[in-house]
């Protein structure tokens, strides 16, 4: 399993997995979880698809696509502050221009094999370093995102916890909470699982117009890929 980061597809190989991706995210959203979400034709896509986002993949050894993530510019549109406004302490975000937004996550629970019953787990930590990593590459120093009760948990377990910035409340089946993810290197650092390979490329998103100076470069087995 390898991380990468797709914004405008550059080949075949690229869309088949943003393709994949989309099918992914209704099968978990519409299927699974039963949010209203629109799907058409097995894939689960909105209007924030259509700003340009970045999305972060998880990718096995064949090619399938095991999680994602929608990441978008804090500064602008976002699914928190233009959706999700009632979750706001005074129902607006107060975004800065290293802030960006994580939607739309979610891991494939169904790629269990034999002898690795954790894969999901693996994945979701493996999720995380990239969005993370990502984030570091692009400037951004914090992520803000909408999540449940229950993955708020979860990120406190792996110590990555969420900074509440407003109340919990019901929205649809889910008991909801917006909040604020810190990005650094240590936490890429610990985040990362000890299998964690990634091919993740910064390009500049134009809206933004960030500057890298990251060192983080691509694993070994990667760049033999």
């Amino acid at each position: 399993m390898h991380i990468m980061a797709i914004a405008a597809p550059r080949n075949e190989g690229e869309k088949k997995l943003l393709e994949e991706h989309h099918k992914l995210r209704a099968r978990v959203f519409s299927g699974r979880l039963g949010w209203d979400v629109h799907v058409h034709g097995g894939h689960e896509r909105g209007a924030f698809d259509d700003l340009g986002p970045t999305y972060i993949l998880a990718v096995s050894e064949g090619d399938h696509v095991l999680g994602c993530a929608r990441l978008l510019p804090a500064v602008g549109p976002t699914m928190v502050g233009d959706v999700f406004s009632s979750l706001l302490p005074d129902g607006n975000l107060h975004p800065h221009d290293a802030m960006i937004e994580s939607s739309r996550f979610c891991v494939d629970t169904s790629h269990e094999v034999a002898g690795r019953s954790n894969r999901a787990h693996e994945t979701t930590l493996a999720m995380f370093a990239g969005i993370v990593e990502w984030s570091l590459l692009a400037g951004y120093t914090e992520i803000v995102t909408v999540t449940d009760l229950r993955f708020e948990r979860i990120l406190s377990r792996v110590e990555w916890p969420l900074r509440r910035i407003g109340p919990v409340k019901k929205i649809g089946t889910t008991t909801a909470v917006a909040g604020i993810l810190p990005v650094s290197s240590l936490i890429f650092e610990k985040l990362q699982p000890a299998n964690y390979c990634s091919m993740m490329e910064f390009r500049p998103n134009t809206s933004k117009g960030a500057a890298c100076g990251s060192s983080l470069v691509p694993c070994q087995a990667c760049q033999k890929a």
